[in-house]
């Protein structure tokens, strides 16, 4: 969902259903404060992408960080302006320098070279970002092994598919992105090899990196024509890595009473979208623990070594499946129960996940 990932994807939404007013570029920011101690205040503010800050997804997701780390120290002050543009992300962050904020967060892989360049130009500057390593020393980075989790969520779909055809698509074809994709089409694959299957899956070609795109984190329409493509050519399970994008697909899936379903990404659908009924699970990448711990312990004075950053797997709990929700007992016990041996292997190192747009350390 981006994942870049920071992606200019909207896949997030402030969980919870928060309805927040997003602070355009050049707009004040959107402010959190907390008045009352006179102790000085370490303030943690944020740059989204061009998602916004209700996209259901990693916006959302990084948002819901901060407020958690707000919630565990409130010396922690917060606030958030909303990227419009690319153009926005170096006068975003810039503004932010310049207001002495102590900690920088940037969402999203689009803005990783924006990122280091203004991070170069402040070197006492402590700045932290999701879904990318620019591989500067005052740059904390939060990346997450989302094709782990994927691969369990490739499978599921394989094995729920009544047409044998399930698919997936992105919003663009960056890091955070295709690695979700990855590892959708080598867990269908790993199904029809362990179960003797042919299940399909479209929109996907890993081997040449091509695939199906809307080409937008955030138009809903152009989510929804490229599903509607793929149910056509016959899917009945489609995973959108597109952040608020996916937000078509979404919706056409439950009008469609059931001729198709879904599997969202980043966020738990059931608590971020309304359209809990038409989505078996989530591919979910724990962005709000990541920022959390790492605010909490920047406003501690701990340092936030670049090297190694911070890495999420299914091992560490930094990605997940959701639960089923609706789907729950739609979902035979022994798929279920193949599902979790597969996170238990990869876990373990017995089944590896392999993808070009795996996190660097």
């Amino acid at each position: 969902m981006r994942s870049v990932r920071g992606m200019r994807i909207a896949s997030i939404f402030a969980v919870g259903g928060l309805a927040l007013t997003v602070a355009a570029c050049g707009e004040a920011p959107k402010d959190d404060n907390n008045a009352g101690s006179g102790a000085k205040k370490f303030s943690a503010c944020m740059v989204t992408d061009v998602g916004g800050i209700d996209d259901k997804s990693f916006n959302a997701s990084a948002w819901k960080g901060l407020q958690e780390a707000k919630a565990a120290n409130d010396n922690i002050d917060i606030k958030y302006v909303a990227s419009k543009a690319e153009a926005d992300y170096e006068p975003n962050l810039t503004q932010y320098v310049n207001q002495k904020c102590n900690f920088i967060l940037a969402v999203g892989g689009l803005m990783a070279n924006a990122t280091s360049k203004i991070a170069k130009a402040n070197p006492n500057q402590e700045f932290g970002i999701v879904d990318a390593n620019p591989g500067d020393a005052n740059v904390y980075p939060m990346q997450f092994d989302t094709a782990q989790a994927a691969f369990q969520a490739g499978y599921l779909a394989a094995g729920l598919s009544k047409s044998g055809k399930v698919a997936t698509y992105g919003a663009l074809p960056i890091p955070p992105v295709t690695i979700f994709m990855d590892g959708f089409v080598d867990g269908v694959a790993y199904y029809n090899t362990t179960k003797k299957k042919n299940v399909q899956a479209l929109g996907w070609n890993k081997e040449t990196q091509k695939g199906s795109f809307t080409n937008d984190f955030a138009k809903q329409d152009e989510g929804k024509k490229v599903s509607d493509a793929l149910v056509a050519q016959g899917a009945d399970i489609i995973m959108p890595v597109a952040g608020g994008s996916g937000l078509g697909t979404t919706a056409a899936a439950k009008a469609s009473g059931g001729k198709y379903n879904t599997i969202w990404v980043d966020v738990d659908g059931c608590e971020s979208t309304p359209d809990c009924s038409a989505i078996v699970t989530t591919v979910v990448k724990n962005i709000p623990e990541a920022v959390k711990e790492a605010v909490v312990k920047a406003a501690a004075g701990d340092k936030l070594p670049a090297k190694p950053g911070f890495v999420g797997t299914l091992a560490n709990n930094g990605v997940s499946l959701a639960p089923y929700h609706d789907f729950d007992s739609k979902v035979p016990a022994e798929l279920k129960a193949e599902v979790d041996k597969i996170k238990a292997d990869i876990a373990a190192g017995t089944i590896t996940v392999t993808s070009k747009a795996q996190p660097t350390k």
